[in-house]
């Protein structure tokens, strides 16, 4: 298969599609031993005890500028009474089929029938977990006249899902929604969906501006030295989405994932006003307990001279205030 995006200049492009400045692959034989030695452990007290300390309905009935964490990566969030949904999963797996795959441990915090009206969808990449089939089918469904955005490569999916304006961006390019100002961001990651499209979309996280706000969903990523560079374009970001989980073992997953130590580091890179956590207490995608990243958190904000007011773990369905 050939880029049709090549573009020679940038060093996150081939000729087949993508690649990392940082550049890292994933093994057949590393899938594989993974795999063979998975011990994934349950939450210290149980998964009821989890789901009933970190689930809660979600509350729209708010008018302020706030964010909601409804799951995994998928937050809410309004500004100015505009509403952007990020990598939104509603589905009970995250998986092309319904009877297999990774599924889901805790509800989301809401179902799409009870959500406000969104403007855009944002999507990161295009791993089952971020990029749900039967959710942008349903929210397209209710939605019909929402925005996404994308990275490059899958436009032309989410047409065909019947998504009636799509807008693919590249790496630092930037597109006016009504006012809104979405930039997509890098990231350290990979994409797939099948057998033989390995990294042939990119994969991004966005920068949301929008009446003198600035929101930052970091989306999927390993830890990069790029994060170094975002004051240089973003002096000013009021909250950014981080994600602390699934990140076990480290051997496997740390060029794709970042634990609550690197979600740190990068907390401190970007230079951030605060930080909300995501991507953790959902899905069984990697080998550490759910109830594990935040705790692992709250031990290293000393470290990190971080405070707990200042990246804040939230219940399933909980929201933050834009203030």
């Amino acid at each position: 298969m050939k880029n049709h995006y090549y573009d020679q200049r940038k060093a996150h492009h081939n000729a087949q599609g993508f690649q990392n400045i940082e550049p890292f692959s994933v093994s057949i034989s590393d899938v594989k031993k993974w795999k063979r030695e998975r011990r994934v452990n349950p939450p210290r007290e149980g998964y009821t005890h989890f789901e009933q300390t970190w689930w809660q309905p979600a509350n729209f009935n708010c008018l302020d500028d706030a964010i909601w964490w409804l799951g995994h990566a998928s937050t809410l969030i309004q500004i100015n009474q505009r509403t952007i949904l990020t990598d939104p999963i509603f589905s009970k797996r995250a998986s092309p089929v319904a009877f297999a795959g990774p599924k889901r441990y805790t509800p989301s915090a809401c179902q799409i029938e009870d959500l406000p009206h969104i403007d855009v969808i944002a999507i990161s990449h295009n791993h089952y977990d971020h990029l749900d089939h039967a959710s942008i089918k349903k929210l397209i469904k209710r939605f019909p006249h929402v925005t996404v955005v994308v990275p490059l490569g899958l436009k032309n999916k989410l047409q065909r899902w019947g998504a009636n304006e799509v807008i693919e961006l590249d790496w630092w390019q930037s597109v006016d929604i009504n006012g809104m100002l979405l930039t997509s961001m890098p990231a350290r990651h990979w994409s797939r969906r099948g057998l033989f499209d390995t990294n042939r979309t990119l994969w991004c996280g966005w920068m949301i501006e929008f009446a003198k706000r600035c929101v930052y969903f970091v989306g999927d990523t390993s830890y990069t030295t790029q994060f170094k560079l975002i004051p240089q374009h973003f002096a000013h970001i009021d909250v950014a989405l981080i994600p602390i989980g699934s990140y076990a073992p480290r051997w496997f997953m740390h060029n794709q994932h970042v634990d609550p130590a690197q979600a740190l580091q990068l907390f401190n890179d970007i230079g951030c006003k605060r930080a909300m956590a995501i991507h953790w207490g959902t899905f069984e995608l990697a080998d550490e307990p759910l109830d594990e990243p935040p705790q692992l958190l709250q031990h290293l904000f000393a470290q990190y001279h971080v405070s707990p007011q200042d990246f804040s773990v939230l219940k399933i369905g909980q929201s933050i205030l834009l203030d």
